[in-house]
Parts: structure tokens; C-alpha cells; sequence
């Protein structure tokens, strides 16, 4: 199986697990979403915000777009930040299908304040889907302590079997 192949499949799985959590959460009221806890981000929609805002950065250096330049959200809105995060993620996917092995396979320099590195833009690609991969697990865990038992298994296993279907 090439790189392109897998990496098209990850970048899709990111898309499909993140509409899986917007389907489940669109039925929960503002309340339960902005109840804090104990946590990283203290509530589930500050957690999907970080994971949206992080997707965009890391399209920011996978698509070379440019700095990523974070908003200043005070208020978070549930739609607002639903759709922005349906939104980058299948714009990342959508740009991930269209690259090749080769272009899967470029380094890219990362100069920031937090880090140094060059990797391939597909190791790029792991970290994005693996840090939401974190984030989604804590949302799960916010919601059982704000009572919200009812998520669905979103394992990338899980995507395959059903995506195999």
C-alpha cells in the first residue's frame, strides 16, 4: 500500500471521526457543552476549538499557506465552531488527496517558538489526526463527567470496517 493511499485514508478518517463528533454533540445543549471540569481545555467546546484551531495551523505548514494567525474568541459559538472545524478538516483532506507519494514524502522546515524540525509533510499529517485522536478522547471523558454517556465508537479501526461496508 503506497503512502498516498494511506495517508488519503488518515486525512479522511480525521473528516469522518470529526463529523462523527459534531453529529453526536449537535444534540447537546450550550449548557452541557460549556459546563467546566477539571481538564486541559475545561469544557468539551473549548477542546473541539483547540482541535479545530490546531488543524488549522498544522494546514497551515502542510499546505504552506503561510503563518497561521490565531482569533481571539471570547465567546465560543457551538454552529461557529462546528462548522470550522467540518470545514479545515475537509480541506485537509481534500488537499491530501491531491498530493502524490513524492509530495507526501517533502520535508518541511518548522521554525516556531515551541519547536524545531523537519519532517516529512506525512508526519505532519500523523500528528493532526493523532493529537485531535487525544483531544476527542478527553471530550469523551468531560462528557461522561457532565453526564453524556452516549458517544460512538470512533476507533480508526472502527472507520475501516465501516468505510469496508
Amino acid at each position: 500500500m503506497g503512502l498516498k493511499k494511506i495517508m488519503t485514508n488518515y486525512a479522511a478518517y480525521n473528516l469522518w471521526v470529526n463529523q462523527q463528533f459534531v453529529n453526536w454533540l449537535s444534540t447537546k445543549s450550550d449548557e452541557l457543552l460549556n459546563t467546566e471540569v477539571a481538564s486541559s481545555y475545561t469544557s468539551i467546546i473549548k477542546t473541539l476549538n483547540h482541535i479545530w484551531e490546531t488543524e488549522q495551523y498544522w494546514y497551515s505548514i502542510i499546505a504552506e499557506t503561510g503563518p497561521f494567525e490565531k482569533k481571539e474568541s471570547v465567546d465560543l459559538n457551538k454552529k461557529e465552531v462546528f462548522e470550522g472545524l467540518l470545514s479545515t478538516s475537509a480541506k485537509l483532506a481534500d488537499f491530501i488527496s491531491s498530493l502524490s507519494d513524492e509530495q507526501l514524502d517533502k520535508t518541511i522546515k518548522i521554525e516556531n517558538p515551541w519547536f524545531q524540525c523537519e519532517l516529512p509533510l506525512s508526519e505532519y499529517l500523523l500528528q493532526v489526526v493523532n493529537h485531535g485522536t487525544y483531544h476527542r478522547g478527553q471530550i469523551v471523558t468531560i462528557g461522561r463527567n457532565v453526564g453524556i454517556t452516549d458517544a460512538s465508537n470512533t476507533d480508526y479501526n472502527f472507520y475501516n470496517v465501516v468505510k469496508a461496508q
